[in-house]
């Protein structure tokens, strides 16, 4: 089934207008949460500057500003199975790093260490300027209030609305009235193009609009950073052009810092202030899309050929 099996009823109300108070509200929430960001990353740079007068270099990369989120000679393995060897790679503040690589490189893995999910063997792992992989539980799920991450498959409740999935966060967080989340609900899912759907179950959506509304409650969140797991595969084309359209449009506007696995060279070109290409379990490249296109390492080539094969233009 694709999503075209699943195009909306002219008649329903997908593109239904916002009330005035619903706009202004989902307005001021998304304002805040731009306005968190950008503070936060004025912290880091005078961070940065502070310590460049101190003596102390930006660390293991020799940066001009301290990452936002860094892996710093990260090892990991599964058994016999080494996933990853002496991976290191940062994102600064506002800017979007995409992770390249065939399956199995560890891509997936490499989000699931960002978020806690695993511990890495050895090396070091920070988000806003903490390494987390000594954290206890309950001192990560503070920095997941921070980082949030989009799974494949939306990872929503299949149980419970599209609408009450985007307010799960808002709920938590305990000091919001009812009709103040509802609007930011109703918003959210206006902003990620599945306005008026608040009452579906993930069960009717389509892959696409369910990794919508994923983002949707990511934002909820009010995140510092947002990771997305592979958010184009298995849509089409045209789901793939407006989920990175929204990526990058919520970059901008949030001054969110993104990382964005993912095997298509030409939807990490259109993101990326950086990429990482995964091969093998070490980090064969790390720098611009351009520096990666100039690249002569026959690996890399390899890959670009592959990736016109398969990507028509």
């Amino acid at each position: 089934m694709t999503d075209d099996d699943h195009k909306p009823d002219p008649a329903s109300p997908l593109t239904a207008p916002l009330t005035p108070e619903e706009e202004t509200a989902t307005t001021d929430f998304l304002t805040d949460t731009a306005e968190a960001n950008e503070a936060a990353a004025t912290a880091t740079l005078d961070d940065a500057e502070f310590a460049a007068s101190s003596g102390f270099a930006a660390a293991h990369f020799d940066m001009p500003l301290v990452p936002y989120i860094s892996f710093e000679n990260v090892f990991k393995s599964f058994g016999d199975f080494v996933v990853l060897q002496d991976v290191s790679f940062y994102v600064y503040p506002g800017e979007t790093l995409c992770i390249l690589g065939r399956s199995g490189v560890g891509k997936s893995v490499s989000l699931q260490l960002l978020m806690g999910f695993l511990k890495p063997d050895s090396g070091r792992i920070t988000v806003a300027g903490q390494d987390i992989a000594g954290l206890s539980e309950a001192e990560l799920r503070e920095v997941r209030r921070k980082v949030t991450m989009v799974f494949q498959n939306g990872a929503l409740f299949d149980s419970i609305s599209v609408g009450e999935n985007v307010a799960f966060p808002l709920r938590e967080r305990g000091h919001m009235e009812e009709d103040q989340i509802l609007s930011i609900v109703r918003g959210l899912l206006e902003m990620v193009g599945v306005a008026g759907m608040e009452n579906m179950l993930p069960s009717d959506l389509s892959t696409g609009m369910k990794r919508s509304v994923a983002i949707a409650r990511a934002l909820a969140s009010q995140p510092s950073a947002v990771l997305y797991d592979e958010p184009t595969t298995m849509v089409d084309p045209l789901m793939a052009h407006l989920l990175g359209d929204l990526i990058q449009r919520l970059k901008v506007q949030m001054h969110l810092t993104s990382i964005v696995v993912t095997h298509d060279m030409r939807f990490a070109e259109k993101l990326a202030d950086r990429l990482v290409f995964l091969h093998e379990g070490t980090a064969r490249f790390f720098g611009t899309a351009e520096e990666m296109r100039r690249s002569q390492d026959p690996v890399l080539r390899e890959f670009f050929s592959l990736d016109e094969l398969v990507l028509p233009v």
